[in-house]
């Protein structure tokens, strides 16, 4: 009785396995496809570097980052423009109801008289009698309508500021190099993600192979079914295998897209990477007696930054000194009053000197010590982690050089035996389970592979960022 319930139960087993299998068709990839396709087929093809380059002239955030520079080496120009010479000029017309006139009529003609009255010699009776005949009947200081105009040109000598022409040139510096760490992080994720494509498309042409291999294994079981030599178990298992090849290229597929849309969201352009590219890089660490994590933008930002402040430390101990200003005044007025002229000119000499601010220098001094100690103690933990991300990149890339070799070997040991098994199956010498565990192992040994190989030139970027010389790889200037 047992062994008739088990055959029963064997028959109606694979009853129920033929049925899913000729009633159950693996679905299909057309729409996915169609659908990646169209979009990657509105891209422009570029090579890494072009998209790199493309990142560093169209990138947002980057020319945020620059803008933001810009503006610092403008606000720094501020601390020159003290120094160059101030030219002003005023012009105003005045119309008052009470002008202060002095008549100066009846004073000339008593001169005049007592003149004449004088012993003098007549020669100069006459000329003393001509200057009073040219001097006016009245004296203006304000008519009743006037006009004023003032040039003032004024050229400070010295000033305490002057201590600070140095600081004005680092933080133009420290900007700068800030923004070309912002290049450098921009640049680093743009490859990364070039990268991350590349291999995600060789993932792609892995599992088409897994595909393509899985439906030749549908075929051969359905042929074998035919004639009796197998069982409807093997082509369930290959239909399997159809399914799980063709949703790892659906995900793949989706993955794709949103990477691509992700590329041209950094570097402005809707491109792709090259149809069968493999981008390289060509790095080396640098060694680690030459500190190449100082060349780091974020280093060099940090530090001038720290120079830029210690500046400040200096000019608060000698605010104190006063300034000297030079000034060149000319002025014009429309009432002669007793200068009997209306152009006029004076040079000024000014000693400027403030005894005490009310406290305001005193803490100004003592924000900007605390300031400094931030700066330096930032610059620390910049010069800290910038190390141990070289150290780390450096680990990385080692480790990813192995990694790959062990891949490839993998992939090529699984390549070979999957030929093996498949010959040995053509003769009965294998099964069809072991057939469908080396189509998986050698899809994952591939799919590992291409993963490593994009690893190592990712690495191989991290490791260039890390000692500040991806922007110079590319051939990029320091703007």
């Amino acid at each position: 009785m047992k062994s008739t319930h088990m055959t029963m139960l064997l028959t109606g087993l694979t009853c129920s396995l033929s049925a899913l299998a000729q009633t159950s068709p693996v679905p299909s990839m057309a729409n996915a496809t169609d659908a990646e396709t169209q979009f990657v087929a509105t891209r422009r093809q570029v090579t890494l570097q072009e998209a790199l380059q493309l990142a560093a002239k169209n990138n947002h955030d980057l020319k945020a980052a620059q803008a933001g520079a810009a503006q610092v080496a403008a606000k720094s120009g501020l601390i020159y423009s003290a120094f160059l010479p101030q030219v002003t000029f005023s012009l105003s017309g005045v119309i008052t109801s009470a002008p202060a006139v002095i008549d100066n009529g009846a004073q000339t003609d008593l001169l005049g008289a007592l003149v004449q009255a004088s012993l003098l010699p007549d020669l100069q009776k006459q000329a003393i009698l001509g200057g009073l005949s040219d001097s006016p009947r009245t004296i203006a200081i304000q008519a009743r309508e006037s006009l004023f105009g003032t040039l003032l040109v004024q050229q400070v000598l010295f000033t305490p500021e002057m201590l600070l022409f140095n600081a004005a040139g680092e933080a133009r510096d420290a900007a700068k190099y800030g923004s070309l760490e912002a290049r450098e992080q921009v640049l680093a994720a743009v490859a990364k993600l070039f990268l991350g494509l590349e291999g995600l498309e060789q993932i792609e042409k892995a599992a088409r192979d897994a595909e393509t291999v899985a439906l030749k294994r549908e075929r051969d079981a359905k042929a074998q079914i035919a004639v009796g030599t197998s069982t409807d178990i093997a082509l369930l298992r290959a239909q399997t295998e159809t399914a799980q090849a063709r949703s790892t290229l659906s995900s793949l597929s989706g993955n794709r897209i949103a990477l691509l849309a992700m590329l041209e969201a950094l570097t402005g352009e809707p491109i792709r990477p090259m149809e069968n590219g493999g981008s390289h890089f060509e790095v080396t660490a640098a060694d680690e007696a030459s500190l190449p994590w100082e060349n780091m933008y974020a280093v060099k930002a940090s530090r001038f930054g720290l120079q830029s402040q210690e500046r400040f430390n200096t000019y608060d101990r000698f605010t104190w000194l006063p300034s000297l200003v030079l000034q060149a005044k000319g002025n014009y007025n429309s009432n002669r009053g007793f200068v009997n002229t209306n152009w006029t000119a004076d040079g000024i000499v000014a000693l400027q000197w403030t005894i005490y601010d009310r406290g305001v220098r005193y803490a100004n001094m003592h924000e900007n010590d605390a300031k400094t100690v931030q700066q330096r103690a930032q610059l620390q933990g910049t010069l800290v982690k910038a190390k141990a991300t070289w150290l780390g990149a450096k680990a990385n890339l080692i480790a990813s050089q192995v990694a790959l070799e062990q891949a490839e070997a993998q992939a090529q040991l699984a390549a070979r035996a999957q030929k093996q098994i498949e010959s040995a199956f053509s003769v009965g010498l294998s099964t069809s389970l072991e057939v469908s565990d080396i189509d998986s192992k050698r899809f994952f040994a591939e799919s590992a592979a291409a993963q490593a190989r994009a690893s190592l030139e990712i690495k191989k970027v991290e490791l260039a960022a890390a000692e500040g010389r991806l922007g110079q790889l590319l051939g990029l200037k320091e703007e």
